[in-house]
């Protein structure tokens, strides 16, 4: 369920900046509050723990710039790269600000791919957040200094790429993703709204790509590459090939 709600303060400035969070966890949520009621010209019109809730709010609310985690699960439209493309298709005036605790070099490709150009570490302080916010109301790059780190380090900004991932498309590194941070076939082909054989393909091509047989092996890569989410909420269904 979305939340709705405003600044108290009224925003003294002729142009207001509505923006929308979508975060599952509330302290976390909390704390983005507190930073951005601090701002005069902002108003923060609503919150959403998932997908769902966060569409159904962007439907009812005029937002131009949303705040959201990228591993976001329990919502009808995904997260991750399936998510924020998806907001780009159907609010493609909303800028967007991605927050993420995940350090792999090829999921911040993505985002930078898909012209998500404004990325906060959760590991950062808060205080880049408005910063990030006014760049991206501009339209301009900015990354928090852990992301800055990861981009530099494996020079992403040149296109290269140290890592084996790079060898993956998109929906392969999201099926992975998934995979490795505990969720079955079926569960992640709900996710996505793929079918349970898509979903199987694309794992195996991933597999092949990166030179893997095993399915415990591809959790230890996962691991190993920062691919795993805690938020992925893995059932107890043993993994389907």
């Amino acid at each position: 369920m979305s939340t709705k709600f405003v600044n108290d303060s009224s925003p003294s400035s002729e142009r207001t900046i509505r923006v929308a969070i979508a975060d599952d966890h509330p302290l976390l949520v909390a704390g983005l509050l507190h930073e951005l009621r601090g701002q005069a010209d902002i108003r923060i019109v609503g919150s959403a723990a998932n997908s769902t809730a966060l569409i159904e709010l962007l439907e009812t609310q005029t937002v131009d710039v949303i705040i959201s985690d990228y591993a976001m699960p329990g919502g009808s439209y995904g997260d991750g790269i399936t998510l924020f493309g998806l907001l780009r298709q159907r609010f493609p005036n909303v800028r967007l600000i991605a927050l993420t605790m995940m350090s792999n070099a090829d999921v911040i490709r993505s985002l930078l791919a898909q012209d998500v150009t404004c990325i906060l570490s959760k590991a950062d302080p808060l205080e880049y957040l408005t910063t990030a916010l006014y760049a991206a109301l501009a339209g301009k790059r900015y990354l928090s200094p852990g992301i800055e780190a990861i981009v530099h380090r494996h020079g992403i900004q040149g296109g290269a790429s140290i890592s084996r991932t790079r060898h993956l498309s998109t929906r392969e590194l999201e099926v992975v993703r998934l995979f490795v941070s505990g969720l079955t076939i079926s569960e992640i082909a709900a996710r996505l709204h793929r079918s349970k054989q898509t979903v199987s393909t694309q794992k195996m091509s991933a597999m092949r790509k990166l030179g893997i047989s095993r399915d415990a092996d591809l959790i230890k890569y996962g691991i190993e590459e920062h691919l795993t989410s805690q938020n992925a909420e893995p059932h107890a269904e043993p993994k389907q090939i």
